[in-house]
């Protein structure tokens, strides 16, 4: 019998999954006797991470929290059938192990899971990953019996602070040359990434198809990696190709630590793991955070790194001619050899170490 269980619960991104899985690396490092389980959403991104993870999970009808009369019914109509799912699952593994701790990372999956381990009496943890905690981990973090946090969050004194959380094939093998070796690129050409999370970002995307079309001088003293998510990734390569620009690209990059440790810079969204990617791996980045967040989390979440000089924020304009134009300009005045970029380069340099999924694991094996 495993001495103990450990139920994560998370899902609708991959950012809400992958955290999770660098937790549970270290915990089963710690105890390999630990039993390790997910709970995610039914969406096609939760299966898909999922499946690349190898690891065991339960699959809950889970409906983002909102405040719209159509987003509370979906809620309403789900929530029984997430909670009865999540008893069954953990009445199960407490009497399979010495007992069960759910942790959840944040995001809409969470609380009808936090809401069954209450109701057996399972220790409940916290993951919160956001600069801005979203309604759902506040209501989980009411109810938690710790609550871990990437940030300093103001008014949260008790929230413990455990920095980034990285998975250990985020992070960067080897040296620059090596990382673009390993992609296939040439390992003396300066390489800029662009990266749009676990789903891709079809407004940067578009902006970088723009640039390739008109044969922006912006883009040509750089090789590119392009993670575009599921949707984009032909229509980005043979923008590139059209252009006689040297890029690899795939919609989504497993391991991603190669990437990371290819870029010299990076064009990205500002979502918790890859703002957290992008520190542990000390690379300087431009980002272009989500513009329809009503709480506008991305924008905090880019914060640190930005206060640190390692990078700068652009605005996501939602309109390609815009954003094209906007990511021109950042790329020129962060041309390879640049003193800006150069500058961007020293400062990501002396971002702190990222072993927040250590921490957590520690506090949890206690």
């Amino acid at each position: 019998m495993s001495r103990r269980a450990v139920l994560f619960a998370g899902g609708g991104t991959g950012g809400h999954i992958l955290p999770a899985a660098a937790i549970a690396e270290h915990l089963t490092e710690r105890d390999p006797a630990t039993r390790v389980e997910f709970i995610c959403s039914d969406r096609a991104i939760d299966l898909a991470v999922m499946g690349r993870l190898g690891a065991p999970f339960t699959v809950i009808p889970a409906r983002p929290f909102g405040a719209h009369p159509a987003a509370l019914a979906r809620l309403a109509w789900t929530w029984g059938a997430c909670v009865r799912a999540a008893r069954e699952r953990i009445r199960a593994l407490a009497r399979e192990t010495g007992g069960v701790t759910v942790v959840a990372t944040g995001g809409f999956v969470g609380p009808p899971v936090v809401r069954a381990a209450l109701a057996q009496g399972a220790r409940v943890a916290l993951v919160n990953l956001d600069a801005v905690p979203g309604r759902a981990n506040r209501w989980m973090a009411r109810r938690a019996s710790a609550v871990f946090t990437a940030f300093p969050i103001v008014g949260e004194p008790a929230w413990e602070v455990v920095g980034p959380i990285v998975r250990r094939s985020a992070r960067p093998t080897g040296d620059a040359a090596d990382c673009r070796r390993a992609l296939g690129l040439d390992p003396d050409r300066a390489t800029l990434v662009v990266l749009g999370g676990s789903q891709g970002a079809g407004t940067i995307n578009d902006a970088m198809i723009s640039m390739a079309q008109r044969r922006d001088a912006a883009l040509e003293p750089w090789q590119i990696v392009h993670q575009t998510g599921d949707r984009d990734a032909t229509r980005v390569a043979r923008a590139y190709a059209a252009a006689g620009l040297p890029a690899v690209v795939e919609s989504f990059f497993d391991p991603i630590g190669p990437v990371w440790g290819a870029a010299d810079l990076v064009v990205a969204r500002a979502g918790a793991g890859t703002v957290a990617e992008a520190s542990a791996a000390r690379a300087p980045c431009v980002f272009l955070p989500y513009p329809h967040h009503r709480d506008d989390h991305q924008r905090a979440n880019a914060g640190p790194m930005v206060g640190a000089g390692a990078a700068i924020v652009l605005e996501d304009r939602a309109d390609t001619g815009r954003n094209a134009e906007a990511l021109s300009a950042a790329l020129s005045d962060l041309a390879p050899g640049s003193d800006r970029l150069a500058a961007m380069a020293r400062s990501a340099g002396g971002l702190g170490p990222a072993d927040g999924a250590g921490a957590i694991a520690d506090r949890l094996c206690r």
